[in-house]
């Protein structure tokens, strides 16, 4: 293995025992699991060894991503096999690689990997200096520094309120605007000094590094991260058969809204309300796994800073999706 990828798996994957404990009741006999996103491996390898006839997809648009897992999961040979795309193409890996077009548990980990966050040169940090990239996928799109040059300051100041909910978003905007007019901005430092000199120093003495904010929502800009998450949910949903299981871990409240909405879909009936019973088409298709949605405990916390923001949700298929529900990510002749 790898100098970096042998650090990288040294990684805990946040909340691994309750999200083993959840999926298993899916993942009986030679079942099928997709791991959207697949990162260094972690949760794939803890899978795979616990389940000796499951077999792994595992999913990430980062190609680096993609070879060290390989790389660290080659002792389980045809057991896994991983899948350069973005994780809203969930329903076709399930098509291509599920029974009868559906798979029997789909595992979702949002946010920056562990990999991209400790390759200094991605980008992705607000700690060392670097190249202000933050692509997921480096072969294709626009940088961060990119977009900081392009975007006009409503836009920009539209990016850093709604994505990261920074409630500076239009001084911040503002001072970006100034300052690639003198020279452009292009790496980590410059940003998180330009950020930390415009917040005020009120606000600066709590909450963190005041560039967090900042960075999340390029990163979440640079990589479409909130349209993927929203045409991916109701796909997995789909793609997991009637008794399978799904389970998503979020890191903050965007993403965790939006899987919120996604999953409350088939939470709850549909049936107009005051009949004095639950019409068969109109049931909840959904089971929920867990109540509201599950957070590390405070050991773990102390052991892994990365889990101190993480929601957990999972469900359980009940039952085929109603044709009456409206889907509108789903592909023409998916699974139903």
């Amino acid at each position: 293995m790898s100098l970096s990828a042998h650090n990288n798996a040294l990684h805990v994957p946040v909340l691994l025992q309750p999200i083993i404990d959840l999926l298993t009741p899916a993942l009986q006999d030679e079942a099928v699991l997709i791991d959207c996103t697949l990162g260094m491996g972690g949760h794939s390898e803890a899978f795979l060894t616990a389940f000796p006839k499951l077999k792994v997809v595992g999913i990430d648009r980062d190609a680096q991503a993609i070879s060290l897992a390989s790389e660290r999961l080659s002792q389980f040979g045809e057991r896994f096999t991983a899948v350069h795309t973005t994780y809203d193409d969930v329903d076709q890996v399930a098509a291509q690689f599920g029974h009868d077009g559906q798979v029997d548990a789909i595992l979702m980990d949002l946010g920056v990997s562990s990999l991209q966050l400790d390759e200094t040169d991605r980008g992705f940090s607000y700690s060392h200096d670097a190249p202000l990239d933050m692509r997921m996928d480096t072969s294709r799109g626009e940088t961060a520094a990119q977009l900081l040059a392009e975007l006009s300051h409503a836009e920009l100041t539209r990016v850093l309120r709604v994505y990261g909910e920074e409630k500076f978003a239009s001084p911040i905007a503002r001072e970006i605007i100034r300052q690639r007019e003198m020279q452009p901005i292009e790496r980590t430092g410059q940003l998180a000094d330009l950020v930390r000199e415009t917040i005020p120093a009120p606000a600066r003495r709590k909450g963190g590094n005041p560039s967090k904010r900042t960075f999340q929502a390029l990163r979440i800009a640079v990589n479409n991260e909130l349209a993927v998450l929203e045409a991916a949910v109701p796909r997995a949903i789909e793609a997991i058969r009637v008794g399978g299981r799904l389970a998503i871990e979020s890191y903050q409240s965007l993403e965790d809204r939006i899987v919120k909405d996604a999953l409350n879909t088939g939470l709850v009936s549909t049936s107009p309300p005051g009949l004095p019973i639950e019409l068969d088409d109109h049931a909840p298709y959904l089971k929920s796994l867990t109540r509201g949605a599950q957070k590390a405990d405070r050991h773990e916390q102390e052991q892994n800073p990365r889990s101190a923001s993480v929601r957990l949700r999972a469900v359980e298929r009940l039952r085929p999706t109603p044709s009456h529900i409206s889907q509108p990510y789903r592909r023409q002749g998916s699974a139903s």
